[in-house]
């Protein structure tokens, strides 16, 4: 009997019930949180669901993200900036660039949408953060999580990257729920059901020839930008040129969803209580949110200026979709659309400033390592 007793009493000193905190409690309520919004809400579910599952993990064994453990050795590569550099990729290899091509004015309302970003490093640096952490944390209001992972490791803050990941990868999948208010908000009935003549029909040779001059042109003026504009482009060339099908077809399907499951489990396990659950956390995480919504505002204002310009033929919520999460906030930007007139067709055309958004928040990061004098 003494046996039987000891070797309960080893098994239940070796369970979760021993060691869990009121803290890792949140935690699993917030990871169960997205997982319904991920499973029953549809809200992004391909990054939800792994950033929820991961947070889940870590708040009930977090020996999982510690030296040795399995998600620890996936968030190397994070720490690595291989997995930000293959999604970019895998981005570049799913998505069409025509819309850009044929519509450069995007480029403006992609443009406008990195106001998020400064808006957010000088509210770091208000709340006492310094120059680099200011850089790292404020790449989250271009609602970019690869991005803001390879500037936080470009720029040695591996310090705060857990938060930082969590914080922008959460965004990118709250889209759907961020975004339309602050649209509506700052857009009429009238200027929400605006619809915009089709685009004109891009031809093969431009599709081809643009993945190599941007590259060519931006990687030229900031040599930075080559990790995330080289893989980006290379994947859509991949796409366009006809000739690599298979290349394409990896690159946009397997090799895609498998960095998608490390890169979202591992970044979801950097948000046991221990880490999240502090006053710094608590400051990133709202920075990213000020500076999402106001990255989201001035994209819908520069469309609403562009919208008078153009003599009303530009739906300014396509402003909206400058962010930089692909293809999400053009979707939010076609839905709200809808919603006023299921008639309108917005999605191509707001594919645009969301490609633009991509390249912006990649130009961004360039410069803030230019700027800090890091290669």
């Amino acid at each position: 009997m003494e046996y039987i007793a000891d070797t309960l009493a080893n098994l239940f000193g070796q369970s979760a019930f021993t060691n869990i905190t009121g803290g890792n409690l949140i935690m699993i309520g917030v990871a169960l949180v997205f997982l319904y919004l991920a499973i029953v809400k549809g809200f992004e579910p391909l990054l939800l669901v792994p950033i929820s599952f991961g947070m889940l993990l870590v708040n009930i064994y977090p020996e999982i993200m510690e030296e040795g453990g399995l998600l620890n050795y996936f968030f190397k590569l994070d720490e690595w900036a291989i997995l930000p550099c293959l999604i970019f990729m895998g981005v570049g290899a799913m998505t069409d660039f025509g819309p850009l091509i044929a519509n450069p004015k995007s480029f403006i309302m992609g443009a406008a949408a990195q106001f998020g970003i400064f808006m957010a490093y000088f509210g770091a640096i208000a709340m006492g953060f310094n120059d680099k952490e200011a850089a790292a944390i404020s790449m989250i209001g271009g609602a970019d999580g690869p991005t803001s992972i390879f500037l936080a490791t470009k720029l040695g803050q591996t310090s705060i990257l857990g938060p930082i990941a969590a914080a922008a990868y959460s965004y990118m999948s709250l889209v759907p729920i961020i975004q339309p208010p602050i649209m509506k908000l700052l857009t009429t009935k009238e200027e929400r059901a605006i619809k915009m003549e089709q685009l004109r029909p891009v031809s093969k040779l431009e599709k081809v020839l643009f993945p190599i001059i941007v590259t060519i042109i931006v990687t030229m003026i900031l040599p930075t930008t080559a990790p995330l504009i080289g893989m980006l482009m290379l994947g859509n060339l991949f796409r366009e040129c006809g000739v690599v099908r298979q290349l394409q077809e990896t690159a946009s399907n397997a090799m895609m969803y498998i960095v998608v499951i490390m890169l979202g489990t591992s970044v979801g396990a950097t948000t046991s209580a221990k880490a999240f659950l502090n006053a710094t956390t608590i400051k990133i995480v709202i920075l990213g949110l000020i500076a999402f919504a106001f990255g989201t505002a001035a994209g819908c204002l520069v469309g609403k200026i562009m919208c008078k310009v153009s003599g009303g033929k530009i739906n300014p919520l396509i402003g909206s979709a400058g962010v930089s999460a692909v293809p999400m906030a053009a979707r939010v930007s076609q839905k709200v659309g809808a919603e006023t007139d299921p008639t309108n067709f917005l999605l191509m055309h707001a594919m645009g400033p969301n490609v633009a958004g991509v390249v912006g928040t990649a130009v961004v990061a360039g410069t803030f390592m230019a700027v800090f004098g890091v290669g």
